[in-house]
């Protein structure tokens, strides 16, 4: 067995889904600011201040997701586990392709008023394996988390959800090293030639 775990120096890539809703959550507290204060310097420091404690927020909960999060390959197959609780299996028979995988952190409905400005959380997109797999979910997730998980494809013949593990978001070259070797070395047709 091997475990593989997120590499540092990938909070950037994480943080770049949120870029847009804080830049919103920043001109709503400037502008909230500035009129309460009745200061736009006074309202500039105050959005600062909030989207800062944000941007911490979010770096909390990268850390743990990168601390908790493992992929282990065995000669059964792909596990992925994560701190919060959500699990992934896929058995190598079961691994249908390699493909863009998109990893959803936040709510992705659009945040903001119509005919205003407006952001949305965007998924994280990497290479991965897709297939017919088990998944477990903590018993409480949001709703739009538990709507999406609910329209996900299901096997005709097995009744198993398709499921996907995002190896690019532990390693983006993850085809060329260890993980690709295991790969290859249970499922050499998914790799090409």
């Amino acid at each position: 067995m091997a475990e593989f775990r997120i590499r540092a120096g990938s909070l950037p890539r994480f943080l770049v889904p949120f870029v847009a809703p804080l830049v919103l959550f920043f001109a709503a507290c400037l502008l909230l600011g500035a009129i309460f204060t009745n200061s736009t310097p006074l309202g500039v420091v105050i959005a600062a201040s909030a989207t800062g404690v944000l941007v911490a927020v979010l770096v909390g909960k990268y850390r743990r997701l990168a601390s908790g999060t493992v992929a282990r390959f065995s000669a059964d197959g792909v596990e992925l586990t994560d701190s919060y609780g959500f699990r992934v299996r896929l058995r190598w028979p079961d691994i249908t392709r390699i493909g863009v995988v998109e990893t959803q952190l936040g709510d992705p409905r659009l945040l903001g008023r119509p005919g205003a400005a407006r952001a949305r959380v965007q998924a994280l997109r990497s290479a991965g394996l897709v297939g017919w797999g088990e998944r477990s979910v903590p018993p409480r997730i949001p709703r739009w988390m538990r709507e999406r998980l609910a329209r996900v494809p299901v096997d005709p013949g097995t009744g198993r959800p398709e499921v996907t593990i995002p190896l690019g978001e532990f390693d983006p070259q993850w085809q060329l090293g260890p993980m690709g070797d295991w790969v290859r070395r249970y499922r050499a047709d998914l790799m090409g030639g």
